[in-house]
Protein backbone atom coordinates (compact mmCIF):
# COMPACT_ATOMS: atom_id res chain seq x y z
CA UNK A 1 0.00 0.00 0.00
CA UNK A 2 1.17 3.54 -0.82
CA UNK A 3 0.28 6.63 1.22
CA UNK A 4 0.30 9.96 -0.62
CA UNK A 5 0.10 13.35 1.07
CA UNK A 6 -2.32 15.31 -1.11
CA UNK A 7 -4.73 18.21 -1.07
CA UNK A 8 -8.14 18.65 -2.67
CA UNK A 9 -8.99 21.85 -4.54
CA UNK A 10 -5.85 23.53 -3.11
CA UNK A 11 -7.42 23.71 0.34
CA UNK A 12 -8.05 20.38 2.06
CA UNK A 13 -5.04 18.28 3.08
CA UNK A 14 -5.67 14.53 2.99
CA UNK A 15 -3.84 11.23 3.06
CA UNK A 16 -4.58 9.06 0.04
CA UNK A 17 -4.09 5.32 0.50
CA UNK A 18 -3.59 3.29 -2.69
CA UNK A 19 -3.51 -0.50 -2.52
CA UNK A 20 -4.22 -1.26 -6.19
CA UNK A 21 -2.81 0.55 -9.23
CA UNK A 22 -3.92 -0.03 -12.82
CA UNK A 23 -2.42 1.44 -15.98
CA UNK A 24 -4.81 1.69 -18.95
CA UNK A 25 -3.11 1.45 -22.33
CA UNK A 26 -4.36 2.31 -25.80
CA UNK A 27 -7.42 3.99 -24.31
CA UNK A 28 -8.37 6.36 -27.12
CA UNK A 29 -11.93 6.75 -28.38
CA UNK A 30 -10.89 7.26 -31.98
CA UNK A 31 -9.42 4.26 -33.76
CA UNK A 32 -7.11 6.53 -35.80
CA UNK A 33 -5.59 8.06 -32.66
CA UNK A 34 -5.12 4.63 -31.09
CA UNK A 35 -3.43 3.37 -34.24
CA UNK A 36 -1.13 6.43 -34.24
CA UNK A 37 0.05 5.67 -30.70
CA UNK A 38 0.49 1.97 -31.49
CA UNK A 39 2.71 2.91 -34.45
CA UNK A 40 4.74 5.30 -32.27
CA UNK A 41 5.56 2.38 -30.01
CA UNK A 42 6.02 -0.08 -32.86
CA UNK A 43 8.77 2.22 -34.14
CA UNK A 44 10.55 1.51 -30.85
CA UNK A 45 10.05 -2.22 -31.21
CA UNK A 46 6.92 -2.55 -29.05
CA UNK A 47 4.59 -5.29 -30.23
CA UNK A 48 1.06 -4.42 -31.25
CA UNK A 49 -1.48 -5.20 -28.47
CA UNK A 50 -3.82 -8.14 -28.91
CA UNK A 51 -6.80 -5.96 -27.93
CA UNK A 52 -7.55 -2.39 -26.86
CA UNK A 53 -7.82 -0.96 -24.32
CA UNK A 54 -5.36 -3.01 -22.27
CA UNK A 55 -5.01 -2.89 -18.48
CA UNK A 56 -1.80 -3.53 -16.53
CA UNK A 57 -1.61 -4.17 -12.80
CA UNK A 58 1.46 -2.52 -11.23
CA UNK A 59 2.74 -1.96 -7.72
CA UNK A 60 1.17 1.06 -5.94
CA UNK A 61 4.60 1.61 -4.37
CA UNK A 62 5.63 3.16 -7.71
CA UNK A 63 3.39 6.19 -7.13
CA UNK A 64 5.22 9.36 -6.07
CA UNK A 65 4.49 13.07 -5.69
CA UNK A 66 8.23 13.86 -5.52
CA UNK A 67 9.88 16.27 -7.93
CA UNK A 68 12.38 13.70 -9.22
CA UNK A 69 12.57 10.03 -10.10
CA UNK A 70 15.54 7.72 -10.62
CA UNK A 71 15.88 5.55 -13.72
CA UNK A 72 18.43 3.17 -15.21
CA UNK A 73 19.88 4.33 -18.51
CA UNK A 74 18.64 6.95 -20.94
CA UNK A 75 15.90 4.95 -22.66
CA UNK A 76 12.85 5.83 -20.54
CA UNK A 77 10.29 8.56 -21.16
CA UNK A 78 7.16 10.04 -19.63
CA UNK A 79 3.66 10.66 -20.92
CA UNK A 80 0.88 12.75 -19.43
CA UNK A 81 -2.18 10.93 -18.10
CA UNK A 82 -5.20 11.70 -15.98
CA UNK A 83 -5.12 9.66 -12.76
CA UNK A 84 -8.31 8.50 -11.02
CA UNK A 85 -8.06 7.72 -7.30
CA UNK A 86 -10.93 6.22 -5.31
CA UNK A 87 -10.76 7.47 -1.73
CA UNK A 88 -12.84 5.71 0.91
CA UNK A 89 -13.56 9.06 2.59
CA UNK A 90 -13.46 11.64 -0.19
CA UNK A 91 -14.90 9.73 -3.15
CA UNK A 92 -13.47 9.68 -6.68
CA UNK A 93 -10.58 12.10 -7.10
CA UNK A 94 -8.64 13.26 -10.17
CA UNK A 95 -4.95 14.05 -10.53
CA UNK A 96 -2.43 14.44 -13.33
CA UNK A 97 0.47 12.02 -13.67
CA UNK A 98 3.03 10.40 -15.92
CA UNK A 99 3.23 6.75 -16.90
CA UNK A 100 7.01 6.94 -17.07
CA UNK A 101 8.16 3.80 -18.87
CA UNK A 102 11.39 2.04 -19.75
CA UNK A 103 11.13 1.90 -23.56
CA UNK A 104 13.89 -0.68 -24.00
CA UNK A 105 12.12 -3.17 -21.73
CA UNK A 106 8.80 -2.24 -23.32
CA UNK A 107 10.13 -3.49 -26.67
CA UNK A 108 10.07 -7.08 -25.40
CA UNK A 109 7.60 -7.05 -22.46
CA UNK A 110 5.12 -4.21 -21.93
CA UNK A 111 3.84 -5.51 -18.58
CA UNK A 112 7.35 -5.69 -17.15
CA UNK A 113 8.22 -2.22 -18.50
CA UNK A 114 5.35 -0.73 -16.51
CA UNK A 115 7.04 -1.94 -13.32
CA UNK A 116 10.46 -0.46 -14.13
CA UNK A 117 9.92 3.24 -13.33
CA UNK A 118 8.25 5.38 -10.69
CA UNK A 119 4.88 6.88 -11.61
CA UNK A 120 4.78 10.62 -10.80
CA UNK A 121 1.41 12.08 -9.81
CA UNK A 122 0.32 15.53 -8.66
CA UNK A 123 -0.18 16.20 -4.96
CA UNK A 124 -3.09 18.48 -5.90
CA UNK A 125 -6.34 16.70 -6.74
CA UNK A 126 -9.84 17.63 -7.88
CA UNK A 127 -13.15 16.02 -7.04
CA UNK A 128 -14.42 14.10 -10.05
CA UNK A 129 -18.00 15.22 -9.42
CA UNK A 130 -16.97 18.86 -10.01
CA UNK A 131 -15.60 18.22 -13.49
CA UNK A 132 -17.64 15.25 -14.73
CA UNK A 133 -20.23 17.44 -16.54
CA UNK A 134 -17.52 19.02 -18.74
CA UNK A 135 -14.97 16.18 -18.72
CA UNK A 136 -14.42 16.20 -22.49
CA UNK A 137 -13.35 19.86 -22.47
CA UNK A 138 -10.42 19.26 -20.08
CA UNK A 139 -7.00 19.57 -21.75
CA UNK A 140 -4.00 17.37 -20.89
CA UNK A 141 -0.54 18.70 -21.79
CA UNK A 142 3.09 17.81 -21.22
CA UNK A 143 6.37 19.56 -21.91
CA UNK A 144 9.87 18.13 -22.20
CA UNK A 145 12.58 19.84 -20.13
CA UNK A 146 16.13 19.99 -21.49
CA UNK A 147 18.87 22.07 -19.87
CA UNK A 148 18.31 25.83 -19.76
CA UNK A 149 16.00 25.88 -22.77
CA UNK A 150 12.32 26.71 -22.35
CA UNK A 151 10.19 23.56 -21.91
CA UNK A 152 9.05 22.24 -25.29
CA UNK A 153 5.42 21.21 -25.78
CA UNK A 154 5.37 17.43 -26.11
CA UNK A 155 1.69 16.44 -25.87
CA UNK A 156 -1.61 18.30 -25.96
CA UNK A 157 -5.22 17.27 -26.42
CA UNK A 158 -8.67 17.27 -24.86
CA UNK A 159 -9.95 14.30 -22.88
CA UNK A 160 -12.58 13.87 -25.62
CA UNK A 161 -9.86 11.85 -27.38
CA UNK A 162 -9.84 9.22 -24.61
CA UNK A 163 -12.41 6.82 -23.23
CA UNK A 164 -14.48 8.34 -20.45
CA UNK A 165 -13.81 7.29 -16.84
CA UNK A 166 -17.04 5.29 -16.51
CA UNK A 167 -16.11 3.19 -19.55
CA UNK A 168 -12.53 2.61 -18.35
CA UNK A 169 -13.73 1.69 -14.86
CA UNK A 170 -16.26 -0.75 -16.28
CA UNK A 171 -13.67 -2.42 -18.50
CA UNK A 172 -10.77 -2.28 -16.06
CA UNK A 173 -12.55 -3.22 -12.84
CA UNK A 174 -15.68 -4.98 -14.09
CA UNK A 175 -17.85 -2.67 -11.99
CA UNK A 176 -19.53 0.73 -12.08
CA UNK A 177 -17.14 2.14 -9.45
CA UNK A 178 -13.51 1.63 -8.54
CA UNK A 179 -12.92 -0.12 -5.20
CA UNK A 180 -11.72 2.17 -2.37
CA UNK A 181 -7.95 2.38 -2.35
CA UNK A 182 -7.59 1.89 -6.10
CA UNK A 183 -6.03 4.19 -8.69
CA UNK A 184 -5.93 4.15 -12.49
CA UNK A 185 -3.88 5.95 -15.13
CA UNK A 186 -6.36 6.64 -17.91
CA UNK A 187 -4.36 6.71 -21.15
CA UNK A 188 -2.30 9.31 -22.94
CA UNK A 189 -2.25 11.70 -25.88
CA UNK A 190 -0.15 11.21 -29.01
CA UNK A 191 3.20 13.00 -28.84
CA UNK A 192 4.00 16.02 -30.98
CA UNK A 193 7.03 14.91 -32.96
CA UNK A 194 9.07 11.89 -31.89
CA UNK A 195 8.65 9.91 -28.69
CA UNK A 196 11.81 10.15 -26.61
CA UNK A 197 13.62 10.74 -23.34
CA UNK A 198 14.09 14.08 -21.60
CA UNK A 199 15.79 15.53 -18.54
CA UNK A 200 12.38 16.21 -17.05
CA UNK A 201 8.70 16.75 -17.75
CA UNK A 202 6.01 19.28 -16.91
CA UNK A 203 2.42 18.04 -16.76
CA UNK A 204 -0.84 19.95 -16.80
CA UNK A 205 -4.55 19.21 -16.69
CA UNK A 206 -6.35 22.42 -17.61
CA UNK A 207 -10.04 23.07 -16.94
CA UNK A 208 -11.19 25.87 -19.28
CA UNK A 209 -14.69 25.90 -17.77
CA UNK A 210 -13.67 26.52 -14.15
CA UNK A 211 -10.47 28.33 -15.13
CA UNK A 212 -7.93 26.25 -13.18
CA UNK A 213 -5.15 23.73 -13.71
CA UNK A 214 -3.49 20.79 -12.00
CA UNK A 215 0.29 20.80 -12.53
CA UNK A 216 3.24 18.63 -11.70
CA UNK A 217 6.91 18.86 -12.68
CA UNK A 218 9.52 16.18 -12.21
CA UNK A 219 13.13 15.64 -13.21
CA UNK A 220 14.65 12.36 -14.35
CA UNK A 221 17.88 11.36 -12.59
CA UNK A 222 19.90 8.65 -14.29
CA UNK A 223 21.58 6.23 -11.92
CA UNK A 224 25.32 5.81 -12.39
CA UNK A 225 26.38 2.50 -13.90
CA UNK A 226 29.09 0.70 -11.95
CA UNK A 227 31.05 -2.10 -13.66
Amino acid sequence: MKTLECRIDSGVDIEVLVSRLVIAGWAGRDAHDVEHHIRELEALGVKRPASVPTFYMVSPALLTTDGAIHVVGTHSSGEVEVVLIQSARDGLLVGIGSDHTDRRVESYDVAVSKQMCAKPVSAALWRYADIAPHWDSLIARSWRIEGDAAPALYQEGTLARLLRPDELIKRGFGATAMPPGSAMFCGTQAVLGELGAAAGYELELHDPVLGRSLRHRYMVDTLAHVE
